[in-house]
């Protein structure tokens, strides 16, 4: 995901030099600004699989591993941005390993 690696780029201009952050382009600005509202947003992929589980009591064809995976790959995301002090990583991830957490125990209750 090269979204994922806005972080290092932020780092580069602070130590090159390089564009300030936030940046004086509007458009550049404004792309910053509309990372968060994705982060928040992409989670949302995750309904249509949380519906089919809780509404209907079926977890068939979901796998309770992937899922597994899925949710404890987030804890180092979530530390990485906690460190580096990227909201919209940390926000993006926390909600992610909310929804997969949410997908992977009705996986294993259904």
């Amino acid at each position: 995901m090269n979204h994922d690696i806005h972080h290092l780029n932020k780092r580069k201009r602070q130590h090159q030099k390089l564009a300030p952050y936030p940046h004086p382009d509007k458009w550049i600005s404004f792309l910053d600004k509309l990372l968060v509202v994705v982060a928040a947003i992409g989670p949302l992929n995750n309904l249509p699989q949380i519906i089919k589980i809780y509404l209907y009591h079926n977890a068939a064809g979901v796998s309770p591993l992937s899922w597994l995976l899925y949710t404890i790959f987030d804890i180092p995301w979530i530390i990485y941005g906690a460190v580096h002090k990227e909201f919209p990583i940390v926000l993006a991830y926390v909600l992610w390993m909310i929804t997969n957490s949410i997908v992977l125990i009705g996986a294993l209750i259904y």
